[in-house]
């Protein structure tokens, strides 16, 4: 492995790593929801005016009208992609809101289907069904002991909702190629602080040092330093790599879930997040089922 190939897996590990504790820091703060999305926002969104600017990105002339509107777009459904995740967390466990929510690439190939004409192979019909498999199993166990079956259900949909803006945010980027994808995450970012400062509660501000540690992360290392690191590792990584060393996320969430708030899956929610991360795995690294060519007549030499 050369040097940029082992530099950018480092990266895409802790990328992923850091990615896996968010669950953690969102329940630790202590705040409700939608000001754990706005204060990610903003913190995030002066680390990321640092970074663009010493990369040179905020220079005149990067974007035009319509790729800003397109970023903008592409931010509101990331804004609420954060609300329903992290709302999920607290309703079905960071683990079961994690799993499903990596439904999203079977999403993203059902709108790219409608929106863009993509065909759907009978690869990914299958990858799909074990998807849909998995979700019904996750589905069927009606949470733990800890939670209501229909608080369970509702977190089940808020991720999956979460998964679908998030295919929806993946659907408007791919028509933002050529953009610096910093750029565009400063600009999403910069979005929530002006979607969300009217309903934050800026009367009710933590008075304690440790939610704010929590929501300073979120902003910092969640999001501005994850995306540098996200995004380096993708410039440097074959995308099977990438696709492959992306599955550390869900696994990191389950067990940060299981260490820090005691949430042990039974055996049919392991059943469950196993089909939806294998299909994933599957169809991202096109694992398919082929036929062997029948082998060419031997010639004898005589």
């Amino acid at each position: 492995m050369n040097n940029s190939l082992r530099r950018g897996s480092l990266e895409m590990i802790a990328a992923m790593l850091i990615s896996g504790t968010i669950g953690w820091f969102v329940l630790v703060s202590g705040q409700p929801v939608l000001d754990v999305v706005f204060w990610r926002c903003l913190f995030g969104a002066v680390t990321l005016l640092v970074i663009c600017a010493v990369m040179g990105f905020l220079r005149p002339g990067i974007l035009t009208r319509a790729t800003f509107g397109l970023a903008v777009l592409s931010g509101v459904a990331i804004v609420g992609n954060w609300l329903l995740l992290f709302a999920s967390y607290s309703r079905a466990s960071i683990a079961i809101g994690t799993a499903v929510y990596n439904v999203q690439p079977f999403m993203l190939v059902v709108l790219a289907a409608l929106f863009l004409g993509e065909k759907i192979t009978v690869q990914k019909l299958f990858w799909l069904a074990v998807a849909f498999a998995g979700m019904l199993a996750i589905v069927s166990a009606h949470g733990g002991q800890s939670e209501s079956g229909g608080q369970y259900l509702l977190g089940i949909a808020l991720a999956a909702g979460a998964a679908l803006l998030y295919a929806f945010a993946a659907l408007i980027i791919k028509r933002l190629t050529g953009t610096p994808p910093h750029l565009i995450a400063l600009i999403q970012v910069w979005t929530g602080v002006l979607l969300l400062a009217p309903f934050a509660n800026f009367s009710a501000l933590p008075a304690q040092s440790g939610p704010w540690a929590s929501l300073l992360t979120l902003g910092i290392v969640h999001t501005g330093v994850m995306y540098v690191l996200l995004y380096g590792a993708i410039q440097k990584l074959p995308t099977a790599m990438t696709g492959a060393l992306s599955f550390i996320y869900p696994i990191a969430a389950i067990f940060v879930d299981w260490f820090a708030f005691g949430h042990r899956l039974d055996m049919v929610q392991w059943l469950g997040v196993i089909a939806i991360l294998l299909a994933a795995a599957g169809m991202q690294q096109g694992w398919w089922l082929r036929p062997r060519r029948a082998a060419a007549p031997t010639e004898v030499h005589r």
